[in-house]
């Protein structure tokens, strides 16, 4: 009952932060939505991460009545302006020594949140590569990958003060890893089958 209870006032906490962010985000960028009818269900959101702006956007993207239990670097909570939305959106982990502990922190947020928002690439850094942990998440769980493909018309990330460019937020259609894989040769070595499925996992996303 305790853990009903505490689910209901996190979405309800949720949803006023989603609202609240949505008075900004909607006009700030200009949002546009498409695809949001693939956000039925259980399933492993993921995106590329170019700016702090992004959980904000794919958060109001998908509404308030769709919480999104993001998996959050530690290193997020130094920006003062996000900390609080991180804190209300996201479960914070250590991706640099990642632990027992924090492993057993994201299986609790995807036993209590439908979906699950995780950024492949770990950081916002140029040119970094994408991690294969969304993936094996998503076998763990048994859950699809849904991507989401965050197309700004202009500078992204922003160019402050007045350089917010029009977004487009595509959510495209639900696949398993199994789908992901298809193709590959059997027997190959799992750390270059997981490098290939990361590699495809982002095409995906840009596709959508």
């Amino acid at each position: 009952m305790q853990s009903w209870l505490a689910d209901r006032i996190r979405d309800v906490l949720y949803a006023a932060l989603a609202v609240l962010a949505s008075v900004v985000v909607w006009p700030l960028f200009r949002l546009s939505v498409r695809g949001r009818k693939n956000l039925q269900g259980k399933g492993i959101l993921v995106a590329r991460h170019r700016s702090y702006w992004d959980i904000l956007i794919l958060c109001v993207a998908a509404g308030p009545l769709r919480r999104i239990g993001f998996l959050a670097r530690r290193g997020l909570l130094r920006n003062p302006l996000f900390a609080p939305f991180v804190w209300g959106f996201a479960t914070v982990i250590d991706r640099e020594a990642f632990s027992t502990r924090d492993f057993r922190k994201a299986v609790r947020a995807a036993e209590r949140n439908k979906i699950i928002g995780i950024f492949p690439e770990g950081t916002t850094r140029p040119g970094a590569r994408p991690k294969p942990g969304a993936i094996r998440f998503a076998e763990l769980l048994g859950r699809p990958l849904i991507p989401a493909n965050i197309v700004p018309h202009g500078p992204y990330p922003p160019s402050y003060p007045l350089g917010f460019p029009k977004v487009e937020v595509r959510f495209g259609r639900p696949f398993s890893v199994e789908e992901l894989a298809k193709g590959l040769p059997e027997g190959m070595p799992r750390k270059e089958r997981y490098r290939l499925l990361a590699e495809r996992l982002m095409e995906r996303i840009d596709a959508a």
